[in-house]
């Protein structure tokens, strides 16, 4: 399945940040948009700031635009004020993507273990979220601990998690 553009890719403007400030927020947030789509089908979790400046989602071949790094950092700024974003460095030049945010993927997780009748019960990590990276699935966890609806356990052999 190949992924769906929005209008405004294709619309030269949306590579250049605007300067009226209710038509910059608009901009802002269908990049923001954007760039989380981009993520979630590609299912991409960590991205470096070089190599996005060169991505398709910052980089439109066909009409020669390309977002600066000044507006991409400005994007991912927005993304990391929504929780969707966090640096793995203080030159922010590597980020985690969270196209889902952990509490959501604990959601998902918790509504997984209740339709399966895993509550109540100590597994390994769920196989059916394998695709998630292991970090992501440890913060998702970690957040249904939280909520008191999970606690992750280390065993010998690797890590659990009790439902509850």
């Amino acid at each position: 399945m190949s992924f769906e553009w929005p209008w405004q890719y294709n619309f030269p403007p949306f590579f250049t940040l605007q300067p009226n400030v209710d038509t910059r927020q608009k901009q802002l947030a269908a990049w923001c948009s954007l760039a989380l789509s981009y993520c979630r089908h590609h299912k991409l979790y960590t991205l470096g700031i070089m190599e996005v400046q060169e991505c398709p989602v910052f980089n439109h071949k066909n009409i020669d635009r390309k977002l600066s790094t000044e507006a991409i950092l400005i994007v991912f700024e927005e993304l990391r004020k929504k929780g969707n974003l966090e640096w793995l460095d203080k030159n922010k030049t590597q980020c985690l993507v969270m196209w889902r945010r952990p509490e959501e993927w604990g959601k998902l997780i918790y509504q997984w273990v209740s339709r399966s009748a895993m509550v109540n019960s100590c597994n390994t990590f769920p196989p059916e979220f394998h695709g998630l990276e292991e970090w992501m699935l440890i913060r998702s966890l970690q957040a249904l601990q939280t909520d008191g609806k999970a606690e992750v356990i280390t065993m010998d052999d690797g890590k659990g998690v009790k439902f509850f």
